[in-house]
């Protein structure tokens, strides 16, 4: 007989919600990487990279970079909205630990901290950046200058998204111990039972 496994429901969402943000996370950054090594438009034929397809073609790629970031966007909304306790709670730590009102966090805690801040400026960064190219898409007539240049637009929206791919395998190597903990409890609750409670064997 095989143990009972059993998994609390916010500890489901949880994982469904990190799971459609890894998802959709991998989409935006295949498909930037895409874009990193076959960059730049049309250039009236100049451009002889334009697109190269590589399993799709550039619009493809395109369609698939802009709804893989919108996803992304929602699932980082409802994540930080399910961990909002977490922020408040850290916030306040912080706050009283530079009053010297706290005691020092573990190196642990530390890391953990100054990867989920890299991360989220990233994120912010990357998000901003690419509202930016969805209402002022490359290619389009003009260059609107709204606050930078598209260009500057472009680098901050490339290189705020590599360092937060950089920092993203950081933290999902913090926290591979309970990833790979509820994600076996997950696809063991899948498989079917017998009415005695035994895992029903495929083999």
């Amino acid at each position: 007989m095989s143990e009972k496994r059993t998994l609390s429901k916010q500890t489901r969402t949880n994982w469904l919600v990190d799971a459609a943000l890894f998802a959709s996370a991998l989409a935006a950054m295949l498909s930037g990487v895409y874009f990193l090594y076959f960059p730049n438009g049309y250039q009236g034929g100049r451009n002889p990279l334009y697109d190269v397809t590589v399993i799709f073609s550039r619009a493809t790629w395109g369609d698939v970079h802009t709804w893989g970031g919108v996803l992304m966007l929602l699932a980082v909304v409802i994540h930080f909205s399910i961990h909002w306790s977490w922020v408040k709670m850290m916030g306040k730590r912080i706050g009283k630990a530079a009053r010297g009102q706290a005691g020092p966090m573990s190196r642990g805690a530390k890391n953990n901290l100054l990867v989920d801040v890299v991360i989220a400026i990233c994120f912010v960064l990357a998000a901003l950046s690419g509202v930016y190219f969805l209402f002022a898409p490359e290619g389009s007539a003009a260059d609107p200058h709204f606050l930078f240049s598209r260009t500057t637009w472009d680098m901050i929206h490339t290189w705020s998204g590599t360092l937060m791919i950089g920092a993203a395998l950081v933290h999902f190597a913090i926290h591979w111990g309970w990833i790979k903990k509820v994600t076996i409890k997950i696809f063991a609750a899948l498989r079917p039972q017998s009415q005695s409670g035994v895992t029903v064997s495929h083999s």
